[in-house]
């Protein structure tokens, strides 16, 4: 057992640390990330004709989710290089 106390002025007084996987970045991009890709394999396999005649000619679910996995990558890669630091 130790005796000292610690008034805040020591060695780890100033230890700073990232948020990591509790960055809110990480739980929003893993969400929309997952989302997107389901999208995508509907856009992929399940698309038909009727479908394609209620967008007027576009796959709706393949181009969604292809927006939403690039979104997701770059809340992903944002908290990776722009990381919060919590003191």
């Amino acid at each position: 057992m130790s005796n000292e106390q610690h008034d805040g002025s020591g060695p780890d007084a100033d230890v700073r640390h990232r948020a990591g996987p509790f960055d809110i970045r990480n739980v929003i991009g893993a969400l929309i990330g997952f989302y997107g890709i389901v999208l995508i394999i509907v856009g992929l396999v399940a698309d038909s004709a009727q479908d394609r005649l209620k967008t007027g000619g576009v796959n709706a679910n393949l181009w969604a989710g292809l927006a939403m996995t690039v979104f997701a990558v770059s809340l992903l890669l944002w908290s990776r290089y722009r990381p919060v630091v919590v003191e």
